[in-house]
């Protein structure tokens, strides 16, 4: 069933209006007509049934059948902290943690970045963009709510921030006894915040300051993976070790 998300303003008793983009995708591309039936979600977690009363080229008009919470929200909230790395690299890490349940995502300025966002200007535009990425991800994978994208922030705040969750790690190469399974496994972790380096990977001194605020290093393994990849597979076995893969 076709999933849409609508501001949470748009949402009444019992009837929901949609505007914006999706009302041309709706009319025009899907070919939806009156009585057809759709989802709609308030980007908190609730699920609304709903069937199509009428539209115009402004607006879709629907009248709720059901509502209840998303079955697609994992207990956990998993806060990814990304280095930011160079191309569509970012996007593909946005896309697919979003598929697998993140909750947030942070875009972190480390020394060895590779990209060098100019300007406050440059920033937001590539937010914008990242967050639209979140949405359409959001939608395939029948996500209940929408994975906020973060303005880039430098390294020592993200880990000030991660310092205040349950759990935050960071994969680190050289470490060697700690695994993911053996830091996660068994805990009562509500929030877990996830570091990733950047292209260039981390200087000794930021691994120094992340052990400093208590941020676990764990190893994943004899492999070293890009960063665009060691994102999404961290928050694969988070899911996977807290029965989220069900």
């Amino acid at each position: 069933m076709h999933r849409f998300f609508v501001d949470i303003d748009n949402i009444k008793r019992d009837s929901i209006v949609i505007t914006g983009e999706d009302v041309a995708h709706i009319s025009r591309v899907l070919r939806l007509k009156t009585d057809d039936e759709i989802v709609i979600c308030d980007g908190q977690g609730m699920d609304y049934y709903v069937a199509i009363e009428d539209m115009n080229k402004y607006a879709v008009r629907t009248r709720v059948l059901k509502k209840e919470p998303s079955k697609a929200e994992p207990m956990i909230n998993v806060i990814l902290y990304q280095g930011i790395p160079k191309g569509a690299k970012m996007d593909v890490i946005i896309q697919k943690c979003t598929e697998l349940g993140i909750s947030k995502i942070v875009p972190v300025v480390n020394v060895r970045n590779v990209v060098k966002l100019s300007d406050e200007k440059d920033e937001r535009k590539k937010v914008d963009r990242w967050q639209r990425i979140a949405l359409e991800a959001a939608k395939q994978s029948g996500r209940g709510i929408i994975p906020r994208i973060e303005m880039p922030i430098e390294y020592e705040r993200a880990l000030d921030e991660a310092a205040e969750l349950d759990l935050a790690i960071i994969p680190y190469e050289l470490e060697k006894n700690n695994t993911l399974k053996e830091i996660i496994h068994g805990k009562d972790i509500r929030y877990m915040g996830v570091f990733i380096g950047p292209e260039g990977g981390y200087e000794d001194k930021e691994i120094a300051a992340a052990l400093k605020k208590g941020i676990k290093p764990v190893t994943l393994g004899p492999r070293i993976l890009r960063t665009e990849t060691a994102g999404s597979t961290v928050l694969s076995c988070i899911m996977y070790e807290f029965d989220e893969m069900q």
